[in-house]
């Protein structure tokens, strides 16, 4: 805008000299025209006789006679006075910012009118641009994840897999199995609470008896691996030690970058972690942690801290002095909602409780819980239906 004003003043000041020039050859026709006639160079005459420039005197010998009327001299004098006040405009509005943008606004909204017609293309934020995830090339098939009690581990296509059932080296067998998609992150947990994440793609075929995780990870001195996760960054796990210490976390908080994994589960020097136990409902869910001695203790999760790492709270209590002396600790940890069964397994006994049988355990978190029956109180391990 400023350029284009700029423009214009120059032109309205160029044609102002001008017209200046022919105003004073009308006044003085009669000797311009002698200066002329007499003169073989009349233009350093003519400047030098009236003061004008070269530009004016150029213009004075370009008139031609039907010009010369006295109407053309009213002519001049109204386009002086003409340009006079848009000169006079022009060097308003260059001098002030404020006449500048209103002008600005002014010419936007006339050619809004004018032009102007409804948006065509619609507007969408999206998030920034971030860099292409490997994963993201790699095709999505279901998978079976199956880790053997040794460490060694497989991934078998689709989900339905007998993973008991597959073909173990002497002296192994199954230790657990999870669901999951080809292009997400497999993760393995150690008994001491650290967490190993390897993509589930590199994983050997399920054809074969699988590789060792030893070969992929560094463990700690005595350390074994208790449990495979593999699901969306957001899911929910429960993590405790057998000293009855737990709380919630993502599965992403558990992804590690080195061979050394990373430490999500404090368990100190003497406990040791316990398989995770993944969350349906937060705010249903219940807890299910029975001791070596038959105390069994079902409190709401929604009491858990939800944390990245750590100790976590106390879900069930165990005197210290039996904790420390080994003589009881927490034998297995588990979810149920509100329409599961929860089988509870004794050597070759098993007893069925449901929702309503294991009201009568249920209590605030850190309690002692109550004994099971007899018969059931050497517990093996929990299974929900």
């Amino acid at each position: 805008m400023r350029r284009r004003l700029q423009w214009r003043l120059d032109k309205v000041e160029a044609r102002l000299h001008i017209l200046e020039g022919l105003l004073i050859a009308y006044l003085n026709i009669d000797e311009v025209i002698a200066i002329i006639r007499e003169h073989d160079k009349p233009r350093p005459v003519l400047m030098q006789r009236f003061g004008i420039s070269d530009i004016q005197a150029e213009a004075i010998l370009e008139l031609k006679l039907r010009h010369l009327a006295k109407l053309e001299e009213m002519k001049i004098r109204g386009e002086q006075d003409e340009l006079a006040q848009e000169r006079d405009g022009l060097q308003k509005i260059l001098a002030s910012a404020t006449r500048l943008k209103t002008l600005i606004r002014k010419e936007i909204i006339e050619d809004a009118e004018k032009y102007g017609d409804a948006r065509r293309s619609p507007i969408i934020a999206r998030e920034a641009a971030q860099a292409l995830d490997e994963t993201a090339l790699i095709s999505t098939e279901a998978i079976t994840v199956v880790l053997s009690k040794k460490g060694w581990a497989r991934a078998a296509k689709g989900h339905e897999v007998d993973a008991v059932g597959l073909s173990y080296k002497t002296g192994d067998g199954f230790l657990a199995a999870t669901r999951g998609k080809s292009n997400q992150l497999a993760v393995f947990m150690d008994s001491t609470g650290r967490a190993y994440t390897l993509p589930a793609h590199k994983l050997p075929s399920a054809r074969g008896q699988g590789d060792p995780l030893t070969g992929y990870f560094s463990l700690p001195p005595g350390a074994t691996f208790i449990a495979v996760m593999i699901g969306d960054p957001d899911d929910l796990y429960l993590l405790g030690s057998n000293f009855g210490y737990g709380f919630v976390t993502r599965l992403g908080d558990m992804y590690a970058r080195t061979r050394t994994g990373k430490a999500v589960l404090n368990v100190g020097k003497q406990a040791k972690a316990l398989p995770p136990v993944r969350v349906n409902e937060l705010d249903q869910d219940r807890i299910v942690a029975v001791s070596t001695e038959g105390h069994m203790l079902v409190t709401p999760l929604e009491q858990l801290p939800q944390m990245a790492r750590g100790k976590g709270n106390k879900i069930i209590n165990i005197p210290s002095r039996l904790l420390k002396n080994a003589e009881e600790a927490v034998a297995a940890m588990t979810l149920v909602g509100p329409k599961n069964t929860l089988m509870v397994h004794a050597g070759r006994k098993y007893k069925t409780m449901k929702a309503s049988e294991l009201d009568h355990y249920a209590g605030e978190r850190g309690r002692r819980g109550l004994k099971l029956p007899r018969g059931y109180q050497n517990v093996d391990g929990l299974e929900v239906e």
